[in-house]
Order: C-alpha cells, then structure tokens, then sequence
C-alpha cells in the first residue's frame, strides 16, 4: 500500500479522558534522556488513545539539558495518569526495568515507548484484547512505520529460528507484567548493546510466544547517525556476543500466533469477553454516534460510498466508528481514519471474540445506531446485537443483489434478518423493487438514496485536455471510449474485447482505453493479441486520478453482467462523458436517451463464468457506439445537467442525514420488541453467527493467503497447509472447486492445484 508518512499521530491533540472507574491496567514505561523535541508528540499519541485505562510513567535517565527538562515538566502537567521519575544515567535497559519497578500493583501489562516513538490511537486497545483473548502469548506487537530520517513500512512474519541471526522486531509492544519479570527484565547495565533485541530472544528461550497484529499500529523514529539503533551498530561486537549468548538458550522454536487466519472451528461465540474492563468513552457526548460495519476499505463503489458518507457527515453533529470484517491490504484505511475510528478484527482478534469486541464498542463509545453496509458477518451479527441491545435502532444499504453469489448475495443477507433492521436503503429503485417484490419485504422500511458524485471534484473546466493527452500519448483525430472498472469476470472485460473486433470491422477512427486491475487482465491482453486488436486498445493499469481519463474521453462504456448503479456512471456523466451501459441494476434511472445508451443484457447471472457471448448483443454495443459519435455534441451537453439535478453527493449526505436523525429519534418499535423476544434465543442468534463463519471459511482463508502474498512473506507450505485444512472440512475435493469457481476464485485453483 502507498503509506502517508505525513500523517503521524500525536500530532493533533483529541485527549480522551479516564473513564470514572479508571484502573491503570498498562503502565507506558517512557525513558527520557534530553529529548525536548519529540516528548510531548508522543505523550500526546498515548493520551489520544481509544483505550483509557493506563498509566504513563516517564523515566528522566539523568537529563541535562535545561530546555528539555522544562519541557518535560509541561509534558507532565498535561496529564494526572502521567508520572515522571528522575534517576541517574544508566541507559535504556536499565531505566525500562526501574520503570516496571515503579508501575502501579494493578497494572497487568508494560507498554514500552521510547520517548521519540508514536502510537496509533487504536494501538493499546488491540494490543489489550489480543492479549487478553489470548492468555498464554506473553506479549503482542504488530507491524510498524519507519519515519523521520527513513520512511518505510515494517512487516515481517514472525519466525524464532530467524530471531536469532536478525531482529525483526522493534521495541513498542505490550508485554504481560509476570512474563517480563519471569525473564528478569531487559536486565542489562550496559548501553547501546541491542537490548530489545536480546530481551525478545530471552522470552523465546523460555518458551514464550507472541501476537502479531497486522497493522501498522507503532511509528519507529529513525534519527540517523544519532538514533539508539545507529550507537548500537557502532558498538556491534559487544552487542552481538550479549545477543550470542542469550541464543543459546534457546532450544526449540517458538510458534507465534499471527493475524489474519480462520481459527473459528465451531465454537461458541462469546459474547462479553469477561476480563474487559466496562470503559465510557465521555467525548462527544451531544453527536450521534455510529457504529459502521464494512469488509474493508479497498476500491470500488460501495467502499468510495462509505468514504464519501464519513467524510461528508457533519462532524459536530456525528461520530462514527468502523468495524472491518475481511482481510485485506486496506489500501484506503489511512483515508478514512482523517473522518472516523477504525478497527481491523481481521487483524488482532479470532472470530469467536468478534461479537464480545462489538458489543463492548457499542456500550463504550455509546453507540446510537449500527450500520451495516456489504458485510456478510455483519449481517449475522445483527440479531444478537439487537437481542441485547433492544432499543438501538439498525441500518443496512444494499449497493445491488447478487444471484450469483448466495441466489441475490446482500439483498438475500438482509432479507434473512429484516426482522431487526430499521430500515435497509439501496443505491436504486430496481433493487428496492427486487427486495419488496421478490424478498417480500415492507416497502415503508426500504428506501432508495443515490450514491452520487462530487461534482465539484469531477468538473471537466478544471483539466486541460491537450495536456491529458499528450501525458497519456492519445494519438490524434481518434475517439476515445474508456473502460474504467475492476477487470473482473463481473465486468465482462471478455465481451468488450468481442466489441472492439466487430467495430474495428466497420471503423477505425478509435482507441479504447482499459483503466483497471484485476484477475482477468493478463487474459484480456493475450486475447487481444489473438483478436489483432491491439492497436485499437491502450492497457493504463490502475490510475487514482480518473478525472483525467475522463477528460481525454468522448465516451465511457460498462458491459458488467451485474451491477447496482455503477460508480463510473456518475463521475462519467458528471465530466460532461456519455455512457454506454448494459441494462442492469437501476442503469436506466441514470442514464437516459439524453445522456447515452443501455444495452440489453443477454447473459444470465448465472453463466458469469461463460465467456461466449451473443453475437446479438455484441452488435447493439456497436450499434451505440457508432449512434453516440453521430451525435457525440448533444449526449456531452445533456451529460453534467444530468447529475447536477439530483445525483450529487450532497444530495446523498443530505438523505443519509436526514435518515440517520429520524431513525435515532424514531426507532422501529415493532423492531424493539422482536429484539426483546430474541434475548430468549441469544443461542440461536449466536448459531447463526457460528455457521456464516463456517460458510465463509473457504473465502476467507483464500483472503489470507492472498495477504501474505501481497505482503510479501515467504512461508513454507502456508498456501497447500491452508488449502489442506480448508479442502477437508469442505468435503470432496471436486465439491470445494466448485465452490471456489462459483464466488470467482480461480486464480487459487492455478496457484494449488
């Protein structure tokens, strides 16, 4: 992922305060030696901590320097959970153990933070409920940031027979109090000799593990020539013979628990994890507080619609906070984080303590109403939510059904526990008829909201397009239609190339342009070297700055066998480009014979994975092709009138916020009371939670192994162990190929079998 290394923490104070019953039960072990310029960002970064209940105790190794104990005497007035201690010079190991020495007795773990290191606002929260779901590991850490005088993201798949030649870890982690002390500490007197490096072997040696949280929850300072990590290279031999001779110890390797995996094997979902403590979060107590459950924050139209919604939604007036429920590479994580707090469950938690997270968030940031939007297990946790928390009103949007994913994918999900849904929206009104009509559901309860398009953002006046074109090589006096899309079996990337070929044989005064990614990309360039169309189609790859396409485009075209409204209509449309659509999903209440032309769709949803395509179908794509350039002036004018009456994303905010505040102030009282009559059958509730974790189990497990592979780690035997494990408990073999074929995943089967 491209990283921001701009965004540091602790740079912007939003200080939450104790909680009434506080109880210090991390002690942040903070050593200071003549550090004025970093000590109050990273003060800062714990108090803006989502969990409350800690303890800072800054360790003043012998300072000298006059500024920097003024400043760290106005560090300590900033907060009363903040103690300092003075104490002689001894260097780092020895002041992180007269730390522990001086933690209060309740406090049960030791957070380690240089005075020049960060933590991201959720870091102590999902280091505590790592550890404390899972008793036996002796500490957790997770991925890091290398900032100031280096950047660079830090990601290492923890190996113990690899810790004794390297040091994949860096020193901010949690630690259990009990197992710090059983390996006697750092337990150096000496300085600069890689004292985190040899504290993390001694813990091996005795047989302890760790939890590794995938995300970047610690930033590492780099200072160059006078950071620790650089005087302790200068003083190499000495440290390394320390290092030699803890390894020795070290007998057996040591197996780490490391996120994300599929651990959930029909256990009982827990509900309220018992060892969690009751927190309130007080700020912001006059907003309305929503809780969001997502996949996760990657590309595409239902992700920029919850993008566009956080960061649209008027921040005095509501709060929001985002479960993700799938494992991913969250490209846009950072993005969101500017408008909303964020936790990854794929990324520190097994499933079985999901529920017991979101049901503690729902009671501790007060939560008002919950809304789902294209989470599978989300839906499965929206009865046991409302069995327990009766009068909090729900929410889901559903972006388009699916048949052929789970015979209608979302729209069959919220149909299944409507029962507890205030109110479910859709992205168009064919896919609110489809829920009335073919799912019978209560027409006062669905409601359409477009998604829209900032048509501030994607104003065609703002771009040059003679610039665009001779920065993209457009060759001249062509017409340029784009395809801008995931190149996936869902867009049919396949039946344009069919496209081109026909209308190459009438004309050849165009060049089409493919914007995208996908699994079906390598495919459609090597058919269209076999088609001899190559030179009627340029390949851009994936490009953020889709504005410029469009402003390089006379038209755009979409061939999908299914969507909702699609994303790429409107910012089309919005840039003054008419489209071509098939007719699927609400296309037709968008794009009109104004604006440009849809095309019946031929195919069935379920031959998604048929590539031979109607010669009847292809022909009407040429025929608009060919009616749109005969009279490309006329769509163009129509095409941003079309969108600024009614299909802005101002819009959109509007009717979010207008829903929102009616469904807070009015919750469902029929809702409320089939929420009392679940409380009698939470164990029901929960089975259902239990068996869409089993039913995920094949998709989620390939989730994972697609991270590790886009995060470049090197595991023996991860993918066929994995696949093993996933193969047997979905029976026959041939069974499990076709379920992978049926939800797309065909590129596992190349990579396996």
């Amino acid at each position: 992922m491209d990283f921001d290394f701009s965004k540091e923490p602790g740079k912007i104070k939003k200080i939450y305060k104790k909680t009434e019953n506080y109880e210090p039960l991390i002690s942040i072990i903070m050593p200071f030696h003549n550090d004025k310029d970093y000590i109050e960002q990273s003060v800062t970064s714990v108090l803006n901590q989502t969990f409350t209940d800690y303890e800072i105790l800054i360790l003043d190794d012998g300072s000298t320097d006059e500024e920097s104990l003024k400043k760290l005497e106005e560090v300590s007035k900033l907060d009363d959970r903040i103690k300092v201690f003075h104490k002689e010079n001894e260097g780092l190991s020895a002041t992180r153990d007269f730390g522990v020495s001086k933690m209060d007795e309740r406090s049960k773990y030791v957070c380690i933070l240089d005075s020049d290191d960060l933590l991201e606002p959720t870091s102590l929260e999902c280091f505590f409920w790592a550890l404390e779901t899972n008793k036996d590991a002796a500490w957790a850490y997770s991925d890091s940031i290398g900032f100031d005088a280096l950047e660079y993201t830090w990601n290492k798949y923890f190996d113990s027979d690899k810790m004794k030649k390297r040091n994949d870890l860096i020193t901010a982690s949690l630690i259990r109090k009990e197992a710090y002390l059983e390996v006697g500490g750092m337990g150096l007197k000496e300085k600069a000799v890689y004292e985190d490096w040899n504290f993390w072997l001694k813990l091996i040696a005795k047989g302890k593990f760790p939890v590794k949280i995938s995300y970047y929850q610690t930033w590492y300072r780099r200072k160059g020539n006078s950071g620790e990590l650089a005087k302790a290279r200068k003083n190499k031999k000495r440290a390394l013979k320390i290092v030699k001779e803890t390894e020795k110890g070290i007998t057996k390797k040591v197996e780490a628990i490391q996120y994300p995996k599929f651990d959930y094997d029909w256990e009982q979902i827990v509900e309220e994890a018992e060892t969690i403590p009751k927190l309130k979060n007080e700020n912001d107590k006059d907003k309305t507080k929503i809780l969001m459950i997502v996949p996760w924050m990657i590309t595409g139209g239902a992700d920029k619609f919850n993008l566009d919604l956080v960061k649209r939604l008027d921040k005095n007036k509501f709060d929001v906070t985002m479960i993700l429920t799938e494992p991913t590479i969250n490209t846009y994580r950072q993005t969101f984080e500017n408008y909303c707090t964020v936790y990854d469950l794929t990324s520190f938690l097994d499933q079985k303590y999901w529920f017991a997270f979101i049901d503690y968030i729902i009671d501790k940031n007060n939560i008002d109403i919950v809304f789902n939007s294209n989470s599978e297990i989300g839906y499965a946790f929206l009865p046991l939510i409302k069995a327990k928390h009766n009068d909090l009103p729900i929410i889901d949007y559903v972006h388009m059904e699916e048949w052929y994913n789970r015979n209608g994918g979302y729209s069959r999900d919220s149909s299944g526990v409507s029962s507890v849904i205030d109110k479910t929206l859709t992205c168009n009104e064919n896919s609110r008829k489809i829920l009335i009509d073919y799912f019978k559901r209560n027409p006062d309860e669905i409601q359409t909201v477009y998604i829209g398009v900032d048509e501030k953002e994607f104003d065609s006046e703002k771009y040059d397009k003679n610039e665009l074109i001779e920065k993209y090589k457009i060759p001249e006096n062509k017409y340029i239609i784009s395809y801008i899309c995931r190149i996936t079996e869902q867009k049919r990337p396949l039946l344009l190339l069919q496209i081109i070929k026909k209308l190459k044989e009438q004309r050849n005064d165009f060049m089409f342009l493919i914007v995208g990614d996908g699994n079906l990309l390598n495919k459609m360039k090597s058919k269209a070297k076999k088609l001899r169309i190559n030179d009627c189609i340029m390949f851009l790859g994936n490009n953020e700055n889709t504005q410029e396409i469009y402003k390089i485009s006379d038209m755009t075209i979409n061939c999908s066998i299914k969507e909702g409204l699609a994303l790429t209509s409107y910012e089309s449309l919005a840039m003054g480009v008419p489209v071509i659509s098939s007719d699927v999903g609400g296309q037709k209440e968008l794009i009109n014979e104004d604006v440009g032309i849809v095309v019946p769709c031929k195919q069935d949803e379920s031959e998604i994975l048929n590539f031979n395509y109607e010669q009847e179908e292809i022909d009407e794509y040429v025929l608009a092709i060919n009616k749109i350039i005969k009279d490309l002036n006329k769509y163009k004018e129509n095409s941003r009138k079309k969108i600024l009456n009614g299909f802005t994303l101002d819009e959109m905010t509007k009717n979010m916020t207008r829903i929102f505040e009616e469904v807070k102030k009015n919750p469902n009282k029929q809702k409320i009371e089939n929420g009392k009559a679940l409380k009698m059958q939470e164990d029901l509730c929960k089975e259902l939670i239990s068996k869409t974790f089993l039913e995920m189990e094949a998709k989620y497990t390939w989730e994972c192994m697609q991270y590790c592979e886009k995060m470049g780690y090197k595991i023996v035997n991860y993918r066929r162990e994995l696949f093993k494990d996933t193969m047997w408990k979905f029976g026959p073999y041939r069974v499990f190929i076709r379920f992978l074929q049926k939800i797309g995943v065909i590129k596992l089967i190349k990579h396996i079998v």
